[in-house]
């Protein structure tokens, strides 16, 4: 008898392909029956569309992708069956293998069949409603009598209220991307879209999303590298100037630094030059400078232009194109846009705009031209890379000199005949989140910057150091401490061991940028492993925790050690419960509640008459690290605290979903279970849980006990399925989730526990559960969006969702009780 995966398994050399083998199937809980979509560039661009059903994922290749349009049929290949862990798979299949090519999941959600779906399959005639991420409602897939080397069946959808006429909207066209990571197919051979003449550059392309223009972006950020990569990548000089966003709509033109502030109104002729190239929509990317005698960017002069609202001076060196007209341009290799770019500032006669130009010539010979003309560096681009809103290795910063930006800390008096103040107090952020001092820097100041930023300095002036590690001596006389606000440019020869800079200039105070969690930039890639932390000793550092990722133990420590500041204040006072992996992910994960025999430094233990239950607190960074050398993954805590262990000051909401629901599911449960809570008067924290679902954590004054919270958070569950029955179980248990969400309300008991916000998650790629903004949910691919690697690019572009979490005062009322109909 044939192996349902025989063909499929016949047809790969698992050595070569990143596929999944299909061979152990995996041990599944009960679920809806999935389906997926993925968008695959092999010899032809095509869609594989893929449905679960007797353990194997049922699959066509359609060359066309499907169509809303209930009058168009869409050819549909069957092809051998695939596996269930098919569903998840994106990546490149190498050349040479089976179905060579790029692979994103274009779709995916569950389906439910009309009738008996194996006879439907069997017959030839399936009738089904999708509910997925992009498509919906009722679709059928037919075999038809048509000759070929292998089945020929068609793709065609019903009339329902999904149902779109094909001339009006190509659902392929206007949602080309996956729906599971930031992946984008682009052609392999791409033709610049200005090898078109200017008016066609307008029209949509099939590559390309037809969308409105968003109100904000994120812009792509550099990394730091020691060292010339390979490969095709495009350099341009690395301006010493502000960052800045332009959104054209029409006449209106606005631009943005690259925290979202809006600076049009210091930049007018900036604004009448973008204005006159008669764009109707676009965001374009590039850099306010301000150039000197010998055509180096002025940084100081820049900020002088600022100060006085003198923007004459500034010239806007424009680089990239992410929006024009009503296209998504960012998913586009780099050369694409740059060519665009260039096209539509050809006619430009405003000497306030120019065209970042790159240079062709070997990258060591640029470099070394750019730092004896007195340039800060270069930038080096991938050439084929899309834009991300992120910083990416797709783009890099290669330095002449040493330049750091600095929290400026305090002040010196003047001395002389010098006004205003001596030199400038310096400060950095170490890995523990520390603020230390870190030098002075005395020159570089002109008399003007002297007086402005002296007035500055006055409003900020505190009675206490900021830093952990003030200067004492005659170092520390005569200083003038400053709230940790501001931040200053400086260039330096070098820094001691103990981090002080020698040597350093003064090159201006930068407004684009906040001055919290500024540390010092280090050149990537690390080849050598970051040392683990200095105060804890591991044991078997170079074990792989996860084998997806090769992360180690000491990789483990060094993502708490570096994110200890987040993570503490959601440990604090709370008894905490330790998922450990002595093994790794590959080996048994080991549940504990309690101290028992772990070695754990500083390590706060309860008794079962203090607490309730034995219990144990992790207030201390040497406790956090002592439980990662005792092999600890996860952290989950209580919903209260050692102040009062029978009094909850919380309670959480885990949206636990059927795992084949795609994740819009998840998003619209989350919105309806949020209405709820605003209906109730309840101010409610999200963060993703770092698997498949979403946490709501409502903040509680000490007062009800932990009976009447649970009931409370039950009654509320029960609502919420008695309303959407069909959405969601206020019942635990696989089965009673199967294309359903679980809205989990038994962590609301004494010695319950829901993992922490920054803690890892024992789980492939080690993700982390995150606090979101509300205003976040809508943009959120997945619960696992971040991870132990991409973390601190989310922490350093966006501020703390739960800052204001403590200062929250509610309490569940009579009135809220009776809404839910609680006696």
């Amino acid at each position: 008898m044939t192996q349902p995966l025989q063909e499929y398994q016949r047809k790969r050399d698992f050595n070569a392909t990143p596929e999944p083998a299909g061979k152990s199937g995996r041990s599944r809980a009960a679920h809806a029956l999935q389906y997926c979509i993925q968008k695959h560039d092999a010899s032809h661009l095509h869609y594989d569309f893929r449905l679960e059903l007797d353990g194997t994922l049922k699959s066509w290749a359609i060359p066309k992708g499907p169509s809303l349009d209930p009058t168009v049929r869409r050819l549909a290949i069957h092809v051998e069956d695939h596996p269930l862990d098919y569903a998840d798979f994106e990546g490149n299949i190498p050349e040479g293998h089976y179905g060579a090519g790029d692979v994103i999941v274009w779709d995916r959600g569950i389906w439910e069949p009309q009738g008996d779906p194996q006879e439907a399959y069997a017959k030839g005639k399936l009738r089904f409603r999708l509910r997925g991420e992009k498509l919906s409602g009722i679709w059928n897939l037919f075999r038809t009598h048509l000759a070929g080397k292998k089945e020929q069946w068609m793709l065609v959808k019903s009339r329902d209220g999904q149902a779109r006429s094909e001339a009006d909207y190509s659902i392929v066209t206007a949602l080309p991307d996956s729906v599971l990571s930031e992946r984008t197919l682009v052609p392999r051979h791409p033709a610049p879209l200005a090898s078109a003449p200017l008016k066609s550059v307008a029209r949509p392309t099939p590559a390309l999303a037809v969308t409105s223009l968003p109100q904000a972006l994120q812009p792509q950020l550099a990394t730091l590298v020691d060292s010339v990569p390979k490969g095709d990548w495009r350099y341009e000089v690395k301006f010493d100037g502000y960052r800045i966003l332009a959104r054209i709509d029409g006449d209106d033109v606005r631009l943005f630094t690259r925290n979202g502030h809006d600076w049009s109104a210091k930049m007018p002729r900036q604004v009448k030059a973008l204005r006159a190239l008669g764009l109707d929509s676009a965001w374009l990317d590039g850099e306010m400078v301000v150039m000197d005698g010998n055509g180096v960017a002025d940084f100081q002069a820049l900020q002088n232009a600022f100060d006085t609202d003198n923007d004459q001076q500034i010239t806007y060196y424009l680089f990239d194109l992410l929006f024009l007209g009503n296209r998504d341009l960012r998913p586009l290799p780099l050369q694409n846009r740059r060519s665009t770019l260039a096209q539509l500032l050809e006619h430009n006669e405003s000497e306030r705009l120019k065209f970042s130009a790159d240079f062709d010539q070997p990258v060591d010979a640029l470099l070394d031209s750019a730092c004896r003309l007195g340039l800060e560096g270069l930038i080096g681009k991938r050439a084929d890379s899309p834009y991300v809103g992120r910083r990416s290795s797709d783009w890099i910063k290669l330095k002449c000199k040493q330049r750091q930006e600095f929290v400026v800390v305090g002040y010196t008096e003047p001395k002389g005949s010098r006004a205003a103040f001596g030199a400038l107090l310096l400060a950095l952020y170490d890995e523990s989140g520390e603020l230390r001092y870190a030098g002075k820097v005395g020159t570089g100041f002109s008399a003007i910057t002297l007086l402005s930023i002296h007035a500055r300095l006055k409003p900020l002036e505190t009675g206490t150091p900021a830093v952990s590690n003030p200067p004492t001596g005659s170092e520390a006389r005569n200083v003038h401490w400053l709230k940790p606000q501001l931040l200053a440019e400086v260039a330096y020869a070098q820094m001691t061991r103990e981090g002080v800079v020698r040597h350093s200039v003064f090159h201006g105070l930068r407004e684009d940028k906040p001055a919290g969690g500024v540390d010092l930039e280090r050149a990537q890639p690390a080849s050598k492993a970051k040392q683990a932390p200095g105060k804890l000793r591991l044991t078997h550092p170079d074990r792989v925790i996860d084998a997806t990722t090769g992360t180690t133990k000491r990789q483990v420590a060094e993502y708490y050690a570096q994110w200890v500041d987040s993570l503490l204040p959601q440990l604090k006072d709370r008894p905490v419960a330790l998922v450990r992996a002595p093994e790794g992910l590959r080996g048994e994960l080991f549940f504990q509640k309690h101290a028992g025999q772990l070695h754990i430094p500083k390590l706060l233990s309860y008794s079962k008459e203090q607490a309730g239950q034995a219990a144990m607190v992790i207030n201390h960074v040497d406790s956090l690290l002592g439980a990662v050398q005792m092999n600890m993954l996860e952290l989950h805590t209580w919903n209260a605290t050692d102040k009062d262990f029978d009094k909850p000051d919380r309670f959480v909401l885990d949206l636990d979903p059927d795992p084949a629901l795609p994740w819009k599911a998840m998003l619209e449960a989350t919105q309806l279970t949020l209405a709820l809570l605003d209906e109730l008067g309840l101010k409610v924290f999200l963060k993703t849980s770092g698997g498949k679902g979403m946490h709501l954590v409502v903040p509680l004054t000490r007062r009800a006990g932990w009976a009447e919270v649970k009931d409370f958070s039950h009654a509320l569950v029960e609502h919420m399925a008695g309303l959407f029955p069909d959405r969601f179980s206020a019942v635990s248990g696989p089965k009673n989730r199967i294309g359903r969400i679980f809205i989990d309300y038994l962590r609301n008991g004494r010695g319950a526990t829901t993992v922490a916000a920054y803690s890892l998650r024992a789980r492939e790629g080690l993700p982390v559960s995150v606090p979101i903004w509300r205003e976040e949910l809508a943009q959120l691919k997945g619960a696992n969006q971040w991870n132990i690697g991409n973390l601190r690019e989310r922490l350093a572009e966006v501020d703390d969702p739960w800052a204001g979490m403590a200062s929250v005062r509610q309490s569940i009322t009579a009135r809220m009780r009776k809404q839910l109909g609680i006696a």
